[in-house]
């Protein structure tokens, strides 16, 4: 572990890294260990870590009986979550988080897929961390998948679509939107086939350039938002919690 800390990446498919969220903490020092649980590398002990980092994955938090390591890191999640370890959950990530808190998470009424508008909620904009994000900001949304709001938590962003984009709980964010997503790793989804399918069988013949074209023109834009949201989530969760102080 480093001066500063390490930070516990768990991924559910190699092309779904943590992205721009990840160039905020390497950039102030922290290390990063990354975990494909889908592969089977085992979970480490959370203990040893400052933060935890879920990401996202074509697989459901609701498919335990298909695949079994999902209940595994759920509890893992619920047990980091519940003794206070900060984590960023994003997609698949935020709805483990949710399902681990004991909410309903099940496919929505429909897709949402491009690059859309997101809107801070009230309690968003007097958020520490979401207070940095503009009152509607763009994200890439690649999603079937929501969630019902875990009792405790607290809703900070949401879509035209999809009520549920972001919320917090302890000191645990999640968010539904992509704001990490590089045009490079967008293109690298797109050349997943089930990924690629399911674009096309969503948006039509043509999808992925126009996605892509989406992504490219707001790359910059999101990607700042990504590690300026990340920033304050370590400036106002995880340097606080691992002070001297507050380790008693």
């Amino acid at each position: 572990m480093t001066a500063h800390g390490t930070f516990l990446a768990l991924q559910h498919i190699a092309c779904e890294p943590p992205g721009a969220y990840e160039d905020e903490p390497l950039a102030r020092g922290y290390a990063l260990e990354r975990v494909e649980v889908d592969e089977g590398e085992l979970l480490p002990d959370w203990r040893d870590f400052t933060g935890l980092i879920v990401m996202g994955g074509p697989m459901g938090a609701y498919e335990e009986d298909r695949l079994p390591w999902i209940g595994e890191e759920k509890a893992f999640i619920a047990d980091a979550v519940g003794a206070g370890l900060p984590m960023w959950g994003a997609c698949l990530g935020a709805q483990l988080l949710a399902s681990s808190l004991g909410a309903h998470v099940a496919p929505g009424p429909r897709a949402e897929v491009g690059v859309l508008d997101v809107q801070r909620t009230p309690e968003g904009a007097a958020d520490p961390v979401f207070a940095v994000l503009p009152e509607e900001f763009p994200a890439l949304q690649w999603h079937t998948d929501t969630w019902e709001l875990p009792d405790g938590a607290v809703r900070l962003a949401r879509s035209d679509a999809y009520p549920q984009q972001a919320f917090t709980y302890k000191r645990a964010y999640a968010v539904q939107f992509h704001l990490e997503v590089s045009v490079a790793l967008a293109t690298e989804w797109g050349e997943v086939p089930a990924y690629a399918e399911s674009l096309e069988a969503i948006l039509g013949p043509g999808a992925l350039p126009r996605l892509i074209d989406e992504v490219a023109r707001r790359e910059a834009e999101m990607t700042d938002h990504a590690r300026r949201l990340f920033g304050a989530w370590i400036d106002h969760v995880v340097a606080p919690a691992t002070a001297p102080t507050a380790l008693h």
